[in-house]
């Protein structure tokens, strides 16, 4: 495969999945019933820790903000969909605090979940469901110091299962939910630039060299987790939590990771579409 042809791939499906599919899926709702749709909206910040070869040996750790639009879309049967969108911005510094490094990243996840079943626990019920789909990752980090090889560059699709538990009931007469939901990695494409090579080699002299890279969970153990809690207050439904993300990789020669443990809150909107009747 091109690697020309894998970028210009998973830049076309981002920019699809962001901009087509909201309207189509509207189109489409609006044409059936029972539709019910859990959207959450989102702000995460707190400590990272970044490193990448490809740059320098050195660990850099700081501040990430990240934002997290989270929807679950729901029709009455046993299998849903579940749509996020997250945007990080991270900000580090080495432990000689002598150099910054900036980054940006995007990820998108569309899962299909089926409910294995509810059960009644203590004064609530508790809901499980297992599933998984797609996890795609964009991004960049940039090395403030660095005159060669200053940026490096992030392109990844995975396949990955994903598993979430729920548990609902009442706190002094209030409703809450507890959620967990967790999410690995199984088998994934990923862009690396290959040992000292650069990326004029790459782009412009198309020197390919196994820049794309077939990654497992012993390439690439990654996990991602989010630990939330939901309460209502005046008709509001807020959201808070943990969130950690640990997207890691060792392939070509090169060591990276971004390890994020981040705070979240948020407002959760839930609402349904049926079918319109003159």
């Amino acid at each position: 495969m091109n690697l020309k042809t894998f970028l210009f791939g998973c830049v076309s499906l981002l920019a699809i999945t962001l901009f087509a599919t909201p309207t189509v899926a509207l189109a489409q709702d609006t044409l059936r019933s029972n539709k019910v749709i859990t959207n959450a909206q989102m702000l995460g910040i707190g400590a990272v820790n970044v490193l990448d070869t490809y740059l320098t040996p050195e660990e850099y750790a700081g501040t990430e903000l990240r934002y997290i639009s989270h929807s679950e879309r729901e029709n009455g049967s046993k299998l849903s969909r579940e749509l996020i969108h997250q945007a990080q911005i991270v900000s580090v510094r080495n432990r000689k605090e002598n150099n910054n490094e900036l980054g940006g990243f995007y990820n998108f996840q569309y899962n299909w979940l089926y409910a294995l079943g509810k059960w009644n626990v203590g004064e609530g019920e508790l809901l499980l469901k297992v599933g998984g789909g797609v996890d795609t990752r964009l991004g960049f980090l940039y090395n403030m110091r660095n005159s060669n090889n200053p940026a490096q560059a992030y392109a990844q699709v995975n396949i990955a299962p994903t598993a979430v538990a729920a548990y609902r009931s009442h706190l002094l007469k209030l409703p809450f939910q507890l959620r967990y939901e967790v999410q690995v990695p199984l088998l994934g494409l990923a862009f690396s630039p290959n040992y000292g090579q650069s990326y004029y080699e790459i782009f412009t002299r198309d020197n390919y060299d196994h820049n794309l890279i077939v990654t497992t969970p012993a390439s690439a153990p990654s996990l991602r987790q989010q630990l939330t809690f939901d309460f209502t207050l005046r008709h509001t439904t807020f959201r808070v939590g943990y969130l950690g993300d640990y997207q890691q990789a060792k392939v070509n020669q090169l060591r990276q990771h971004v390890w994020s443990n981040l705070l979240v809150i948020g407002i959760v909107r839930k609402f349904s579409i049926n079918k319109f009747i003159p």
